[in-house]
């Protein structure tokens, strides 16, 4: 197809791009389709590898772990609690016959160890003689079980149920397999995004175009990290986390682009050359944002934690798919459709743009004239947000958090119902040179703690196994402050009288050491991801102001959607169930947020550069930036909080926090902070917002934003000044 000829003497790499993907649609298109389908296939047929590794080396709940599995393998593993009720009793002749029946046939199970009944010992009944428990061996890790054998144990444990007799299931492995992922959350999420990009564009076919570059984008990259499992440990969360980002971003990606695209056609701009002009724009914020998003990700490697270090490689590899989609799919969509859409959205973004960018030149020319008053009650709003954080608690959900529905939910509510609640959660107690005896009576007599179990001697080894059940539910504070309390005070003064060395751990204490290391290291995390960011900014804007601006205030949005989370989910506002925060939360919502605020902030403020280097003149630049942006950054943040504020349905408490946490933190972003702060920032600053000190302007590289021709004529225009 003929195109105008360019102005220009050169173009380009992204123009270029954009021309192959013109010239060559049907091919990118193909290309694309190839990809998705082949890697499907291929990762269909392989299967995946998804694996939890919360391993921490150097805390006491890992040490306790590995030398388990070096002295007793056999008592390493995952452990399964089949859980019974029977209101007459579970001494009488037929529930006990049934359910010695089935522990005998669970015992033949694959992967099972040993099983010890609940008539083998009277601490395994309770007081009432009502409600009793069986203990299933695993000889692996939960993570290691096949789902399969799992659920053959469920199956065969329930069978059992009838005729008063009740059966329930607990465990990590028994958890695992009935988790869900968003499910339903995912359609309603992209149901509701399309109607927002329907409204915007007032066009089906146009609204669809950004839906489907983020289809093909995230089902490619779903199929790579089933097969990038095999090679790196990526936790079994991963993919709904993967499509929660995925479809954010990638529609938030696209959706720049085509708008830049659709301002191009209002101004006289053919399809084909506004499509190039688009991509050599807004493509470039879009590479800009992408590659702090990915650095922002990948800092979560210097963290050190394992767990975290593989879904951050899968959420980096999603947005560099969305990035490649909406630089190549996008255009190449936009030839082939863009005929047939080009008159309606054009009528449409006409008088759309007409009413918007007067509200929005209204809106900067307000907050230019009084810029103190909104940027006071601004930062105000964002720190009284941010100040729940301070007493938020890491931990790990558990059964308690399940569904009510839940065999492993009415497990926990069984056992907590007959033996108190500190037996859903019992810390494992490892002594080393000691028979144990000591070890229990100081436990006996420690406060917090309701019982114990009778020493558990490892043969062949200095080593006793001692359980101790807290008083209180595993994700209590009391139980937290007893893990620290015996780790700390307790264990060490016995260890000085007897010359044995003890270890706490068990799922509870692990829980705690996870909470402490991320805790430890996150100002580390957030230096690196802060400084990097900062001086991606600086060596793109030229200024010093406009980066340090930015890193305050993502700094600010980000703690006060934490916050937000802390009170639902940690004091159970709105009805949620009071608990701690999953303790990897933090950090993702910190990588992923700190790189998706760059988006607005690219978007927002590289046309404020725009027109700063074409007029000189800072007041209008910050004007004409917040006109030709507000809308679209305002769709595009809709569009991003109806995706993750979706995830709020999940029935996972953990896609529920992150759901919250990014809608909270990207509404924020886009309405407080990008609308409000940021015109009253660079209204106070003036000129000296694009000013960099000249050691800095020789040392950084210059990265340039604006297509070629602005920046040639902003080099004339800067050598006549």
């Amino acid at each position: 197809m003929a195109t105008a000829p360019s102005t220009r003497s050169r173009t380009t790499r992204l123009e270029r791009l954009a021309g192959w993907s013109q010239r060559h649609h049907w091919t990118a298109l193909g290309l694309w389709v190839v990809l998705l389908v082949a890697i499907t296939a291929v990762s269909q047929t392989v299967g995946d590898e998804y694996h939890d590794d919360h391993s921490l080396p150097g805390t006491q709940s890992q040490e306790l772990t590995e030398t388990l599995e070096r002295h007793a393998p056999d008592r390493s593993g995952a452990t399964v609690r089949i859980v019974f009720q029977d209101g007459s009793g579970l001494g009488g002749t037929d529930s006990r016959q049934r359910i010695e029946t089935m522990l005998a046939e669970v015992a033949t199970l694959s992967h099972v160890s040993s099983v010890t009944g609940p008539f083998e010992s009277d601490a395994a009944v309770s007081p009432d003689g009502t409600i009793g428990y069986a203990t299933v061996a695993l000889d692996v890790a939960s993570t290691d079980v096949p789902s399969a054998d799992v659920r053959a144990i469920i199956e065969t444990a329930q069978d059992a149920a009838g005729d008063g007799l009740r059966v329930e299931l607990g465990g990590d492995p028994v958890r695992a397999v009935s988790e869900s992922g968003g499910g339903a959350a995912e359609g309603a999420g992209m149901l509701a995004a399309l109607v927002i990009l329907v409204l915007m564009f007032g066009s089906l076919l146009a609204a669809s175009l950004p839906l489907i570059t983020a289809v093909f984008a995230v089902g490619s990259t779903l199929g790579m990290i089933v097969l990038v499992s095999h090679a790196v440990t990526i936790a079994t969360y991963t993919p709904p986390l993967m499509m929660l980002v995925g479809i954010g971003v990638g529609i938030d990606y696209a959706l720049l682009i085509f708008a830049r695209y659709r301002g191009e056609l209002l101004a006289g701009a053919d399809r084909q050359d506004a499509a190039r002009k688009a991509l050599d724009t807004a493509g470039r914020s879009v590479i800009f944002a992408g590659i702090t998003v990915i650095v922002a990700l990948l800092g979560l490697f210097a963290l050190g934690l394992g767990s975290l270090q593989g879904v951050a490689l899968a959420v980096a590899l999603t947005v560099l798919m969305t990035m490649l989609a909406s630089l190549t799919l996008l255009p190449s969509l936009l030839t082939v459709f863009g005929r047939r859409i080009e008159r309606r959205v054009l009528r449409h973004a006409e008088r759309s743009r007409r009413e918007a960018g007067g509200r929005w030149r209204r809106l900067a020319e307000v907050v230019g004239r009084r810029p103190l008053a909104p940027l006071a009650a601004a930062v105000a709003l964002l720190v009284a947000l941010s100040a729940p954080v301070l007493d938020m608690r890491l931990g790990f959900a558990d059964a308690g958090n399940d569904p009510e529905s839940s065999t492993s939910r009415q497990a926990y509510d069984l056992l907590a119902e007959g033996f108190g609640p500190g037996i859903n959660g019992p810390l494992i107690v490892l002594a080393q040179g000691s028979d144990g005896g000591a070890l229990r009576e100081t436990l006996s007599d420690t406060p917090g703690v309701a019982g114990t179990s009778p020493p558990q001697p490892i043969p062949d080894a200095e080593l006793a196994i001692v359980m101790a059940h807290p008083e209180t539910a595993p994700q209590a504070e009391r139980t937290s402050d007893l893990v620290n309390n015996l780790r700390d005070d307790v264990l060490p003064s016995l260890s000085e009288r007897t010359g044995a060395t003890y270890l706490v751990g068990g799922s509870t204490a692990a829980a705690e050491d996870f909470a402490d290391a991320v805790s430890d290291r996150l100002p580390l995390f957030v230096a690196v991801v802060v400084g990097l960011s900062a001086l991606l900014l600086m060596a793109v804007f030229r200024s010093l102001w406009i980066p340090l601006k930015a890193a305050v205030l993502n700094l600010l949005s980000i703690g006060a959607s934490l916050g937000v989370v802390t009170l639902v989910f940690g004091e159970g506002l709105l009805g949620a169930q009071a608990g701690p925060v999953e303790a990897f939360v933090p950090v993702m919502i910190f990588a992923i947020v700190f790189g998706l605020s760059m988006d607005y902030e690219v978007f927002l403020v590289s046309r404020m550069h725009e027109e700063w280097r074409r007029t000189g003149d800072a007041a209008r630049a910050v004007r004409e930036g917040l006109a030709a942006t507000g809308g679209v950054i305002t769709a595009a943040a809709a569009i991003m909080v109806v995706v993750f504020g979706a995830f709020v349905l999940s029935p996972d408490r953990m896609l529920q926090q992150f759901g919250l946490g990014l809608a909270v933190a990207v509404f924020l972003d886009a309405v407080v902070i990008r609308c409000l702060v940021v015109p009253a920032v660079m209204g106070l600053l003036g000129e000296r917002a694009w000013w960099l000190p000249s050691p800095l302007a020789r040392i950084l590289p210059a990265i340039p934003l604006e297509r070629a021709d602005v920046a040639a004529e902003d080099a004339r225009a800067g050598a006549t000044r």
